[in-house]
């Protein structure tokens, strides 16, 4: 996806470009493709002709939309700091044959409007898309209040609800574009629109429902799903290097799960370890589990993530070191677990 750029850069009194580090949103964006990937395939499926209407509860910039906004005024609808009456408003504007997505912080999105979404939208089956970004702790400074680490699970505990959660961009691009007809709501996690690459576009392993297997291993399989793919597939290089077989799957779509890839993986793999930028608790770990258990497989698990606490304050960055989140954490974790005797040549 091309993403132009150019018209986010701000001038100052003088008529001239504002310098890079200058405290400016839009200037930020510049950093976050992510994000303005996002307000180009919105603008691309109106182009398409698809009747879709973006909802934006008092954002513009943070969440990449300034260009979509400039661009089709007509498809966009700012709501106000309103988040619980953004997705009723949704609901109803379905209801004439519109195609809305609401899309704003994670945190407030999945976990305020909770009872907004499974009533108005998941029980009266309105095909809305709901897009929760700077999920996880990717808003770092901004503490508790701000961080999502509890919307998966809240997400697809709800009846006739899909959950995707993208790598980067072109996985989001990809999926948005899949799940465009589903008839019934989506909910799509992203992080803060910062992420590394791991697809390219046109990828065609990019499928909804189906996870992206890039590779299976004898010791260990890394089943990972968002923000956590980067730094899993780092991770798994490393342990390579260190002589491990090792392999990761990207479950981008935790709800439905796709149970066949989990069973390809637990028959080839003495070991499974998720990772999520989530509480262990309900979210990926959880959802890997119960397929297990409901399969009948007895393959030791290792479930990481945030371990049912709250993030401290912090930048992104440095949260991610201190949760090993990152590839060097990943890979100390999974290390951990290779040699801790849980795994053994005949676990089965």
């Amino acid at each position: 996806m091309d993403l132009n750029t150019e018209s986010l850069i701000p001038l100052g009194a003088d008529g001239r470009p504002m310098a890079e580090g200058t405290w400016h949103i839009p200037s930020m964006l510049l950093k976050s493709p992510g994000l303005l990937a996002l307000g180009e395939q919105l603008g691309a499926l109106v182009d398409e002709g698809r009747p879709v209407v973006v909802l934006t509860p008092d954002l513009s910039y943070s969440n990449g939309l300034w260009a979509f906004r400039e661009s089709h005024p007509d498809r966009y609808l700012q709501m106000g700091v309103s988040e619980q009456n953004s997705v009723s408003v949704a609901a109803g504007l379905a209801t004439t044959g519109l195609q809305p997505y609401v899309t704003g912080f994670a945190s407030f999105l999945a976990l305020l409007c909770c009872e907004q979404i499974r009533t108005d939208l998941a029980y009266t089956q309105q095909p809305v898309r709901l897009v929760g970004h700077h999920s996880g702790i990717t808003f770092g400074f901004y503490g508790t209040s701000h961080h999502a680490t509890e919307d998966i699970a809240i997400m697809r505990s709800i009846a006739n609800m899909t959950v995707v959660a993208p790598a980067d961009h072109v996985a989001m691009g990809a999926l948005m574009r899949a799940y465009a007809d589903h008839p019934l709501p989506v909910y799509f996690r992203m992080g803060r629109g910062r992420e590394p690459l791991v697809y390219q576009p046109g990828d065609e392993r990019i499928q909804p429902g189906k996870a992206v297997v890039h590779s299976l291993g004898d010791d260990l399989t890394i089943i990972a799903t968002g923000t956590s793919v980067h730094p899993s597939l780092v991770a798994a290089e490393e342990l390579r290097g260190a002589g491990y077989s090792v392999g990761v799957i990207d479950m981008h779509t935790i709800k439905p799960l796709d149970a066949a890839a989990v069973r390809a993986a637990a028959e080839r793999s003495r070991g499974l370890m998720t990772v999520e930028e989530h509480n262990v608790y309900g979210g990926l770990g959880g959802a890997v589990a119960e397929t297990l258990t409901d399969h009948g497989i007895g393959v030791p698990l290792l479930r990481h993530g945030i371990r049912d606490e709250y993030a401290p304050i912090g930048p992104p960055t440095h949260l991610y070191r201190h949760y090993r989140l990152d590839g060097p954490g990943v890979a100390e974790e999974a290390r951990a677990f290779l040699t801790s005797g849980r795994i053994t040549s005949d676990v089965r």
